[in-house]
């Protein structure tokens, strides 16, 4: 199997797709502001109301529940900055974020794992994390590294330690989707800082990012929230997201859902601006809908207005978006519905625009690992890609002296300019490898084959010898103190 270069091909597109129009989103935004000013929103944390009542915001310390003046909400928004860079541990791997690019990533954080060689079903451990980070360095698709499956063998400080292995493994931009907790995020603060050199290089080009997850409906995650705070005293990256189930934990309309979601996510917004004036927040709603007849989960449907609908929602705001793309509900690895589920996803987010985007991956509602299955999911992501793609349109791709040259009747193939084209024009898929007779071979005898062969053959340089020490060593102490 041959090797590929070692870069990022993110989708690039010239191309949009609006999902709301201007009067819809200033009307979702007045309810959004409503929300904040009348309904209010839960801050679980003692700093946090704090912050807000320095502030001039209406804060019930009883009740926890903190009220935002839209006039505050428009000042504290105006200080956050619309694009920024997330650091690699390779330079050359840096995302600028930037109009008409979105980078994508894997899903996280499963919990569950199918051996590719045994086909055994067990708990996730660190040993996955790195195994998944690895093979997230070497595909193109991968522009930064998530969490893909949680250290179920590291307790309280998994976290750090998904942390300390994905940075053994992989040279790009890791996203962490489990460090909550003010103690927690300062050791991540500390292992960022000795990875760069110095705090002033992790505001300039931070290495790390955070997820931080809301409680639908209108409630904050205390540990969350006190974890992000540290993490925006350092310049750190913040994805504030909101996962409003429609129907029991959100209203049962798409716009009641979406307007909800926003206040979440932009009362955690404020808060970070109030705090630490500047600090980069990424804007994301993913919600998933009750089945009527049981209230069930469901984590897709039909209809993707209200899916990539947020990514509008954000740039409204003049934020930066993270999109949901693919995490089929499919227990199975290669089934119709692990296709259909995510098959029209990278180009409907792309086309929104999201700058950052999640899901290459897992099955099973974004809970179980099949190695293989981040091979067949790259595949789609690949097709979109290049669906996207501009057109060359030129003297030299028009060919016309080729056509002249061949005139009616005759035939191609022998031509300089085919021979220089042909081996690029077709863009060769999962389904279309070949076997050693020839014919085309099962794409996931292949997608397997494939991860091994990573595994063998990709070996990212890991960080300095005396930066492992280092991390060690602030491993220990946290294990320490915090597992005691």
């Amino acid at each position: 199997m041959s090797s590929a270069p070692n870069i990022i091909e993110p989708i690039k597109t010239p191309y949009k797709l609006n999902f709301l129009g201007e009067k819809q989103l200033d009307d979702l935004q007045e309810a959004t502001l409503q929300i904040l000013e009348n309904t209010g929103i839960q801050f679980p944390t003692e700093k946090a109301l704090s912050i807000f009542a320095e502030h001039g915001a209406e804060v019930d310390n009883d009740s926890q529940i903190v009220k935002i003046p839209r006039k505050l909400v428009f000042e504290a928004m105006s200080t956050v900055p619309r694009y920024f860079t997330l650091g690699a541990r390779n330079p050359d791997f840096d995302l600028k974020l930037q109009d008409g690019v979105s980078f994508f990533t894997n899903d996280g954080c499963g919990h569950n794992v199918v051996d590719s060689k045994t086909g055994e079903h067990r708990a996730s451990q660190k040993s996955d994390v790195g195994m998944m980070a690895r093979i997230n360095d070497y595909l193109s698709s991968m522009a930064f590294s998530w969490t893909m499956v949680s250290a179920q063998d590291c307790g309280i400080t998994s976290p750090l330690h998904e942390m300390d292995i994905t940075w053994r493994n992989n040279t790009k931009h890791y996203q962490s989707v489990t460090m909550m907790g003010e103690e927690i995020c300062r050791y991540g603060v500390e292992m960022a800082t000795v990875l760069r050199g110095s705090l002033e290089e992790v505001r300039q080009r931070p290495p790390i990012s955070l997820i931080v997850c809301t409680i639908a409906p209108l409630v904050q995650d205390k540990e969350a929230i006190e974890g992000a705070l540290v993490l925006g005293e350092a310049g750190i990256p913040i994805v504030l997201m909101s996962m409003p189930t429609m129907g029991t934990t959100a209203p049962a309309t798409y716009a009641g859902a979406l307007a909800m979601g926003d206040a979440e996510i932009i009362s955690a917004t404020v808060l970070m601006q109030l705090a630490n004036p500047g600090t980069p927040v990424f804007h994301s709603i993913l919600h998933a809908w009750a089945d009527p007849r049981t209230a069930a989960y469901v984590g897709y449907s039909l209809d993707a207005r209200a899916r990539y609908a947020p990514v509008e929602m954000a740039h409204h705001w003049g934020m930066p978006a993270l999109g949901g793309a693919f995490g089929t509900e499919s227990t199975e690895l290669n089934s119709w519905q692990s296709a259909a589920e995510v098959a029209t996803d990278p180009l409907l987010v792309g086309l929104a625009g999201a700058e950052i985007v999640t899901g290459i991956g897992l099955r099973d509602t974004y809970t179980l690992l099949y190695p293989e299955a981040i091979i067949l999911d790259d595949d789609i992501y690949h097709r979109a890609r290049h669906s996207l793609l501009e057109m060359d349109v030129s003297p030299e791709t028009l060919a016309i002296d080729v056509v002249e040259s061949v005139k009616p009747g005759g035939h191609f193939l022998s031509q300089k300019h085919t021979r220089k084209y042909m081996r690029t024009a077709m863009k060769r898929t999962i389904i279309q490898q070949l076997d050693s007779t020839g014919k085309y071979r099962d794409p996931v005898e292949y997608a397997r084959e494939k991860v091994l062969w990573i595994l063998e053959n990709h070996h990212p340089e890991p960080p300095p010898s005396d930066v492992q020490k280092e991390i060690n060593r602030i491993l220990a102490s946290a294990d320490k103190e915090l597992r005691s």
